[in-house]
């Protein structure tokens, strides 16, 4: 039986638009989990990764958010990693594009996985070409190795960051 880990990340600090932070809640409460079962997957969920709250953090908008934004990042990464490690494939809840950042980096660590991105936008955005500085703009090209090196050096332990 395939075993999957769910992972709820109630993440809207990588864009302004609020509201996106409620959809790992809204998902569960839509009966994902049992849609899953019925298709015959062993579930385990991992509860919501603590994300800080916009209003209580003391930078407002877009760029300024980068530290807690990496920080949820660097936490999605482990535990991609972790449940990939247990033979469980993670799917993740969000939450903004943002995520995607440790999310999908945190899997293609160990496994090789393609990415199929179907956006408005392409999210190929940098600190310096970003015309809003939301970072969930910035998700692809934070992969791909371009941006602010908070995140492109996700995972990567201190002493190989440049």
């Amino acid at each position: 039986m395939k075993k999957i880990a769910i992972i709820g990340v109630e993440m809207d600090l990588g864009q302004s638009r609020r509201g996106v932070d409620m959809g790992p809640n809204a998902l569960r409460y839509a009966g994902l989990d049992h849609q899953l079962r019925q298709l015959g997957y062993a579930l385990e969920d991992y509860g919501n990764i603590n994300v800080p709250v916009r209003d209580m953090l003391p930078a407002e908008g877009g760029f300024a958010l980068l530290p807690s934004v990496a920080r949820v990042c660097e936490e999605v990464y482990g535990i991609s990693r972790e449940a990939i490690a247990a033979g469980q494939l993670p799917i993740f809840l969000g939450g903004d594009h943002s995520i995607a950042i440790g999310s999908i980096g945190g899997v293609t660590h160990t496994e090789r996985v393609g990415v199929l991105w179907v956006d408005a936008h392409c999210d190929f955005n940098t600190p310096e070409t970003s015309p809003s500085g939301n970072i969930h703009g910035m998700s692809l090209a934070a992969l791909l190795g371009h941006g602010a090196p908070e995140l492109v050096n996700l995972g990567r332990p201190a002493e190989d960051r440049p």
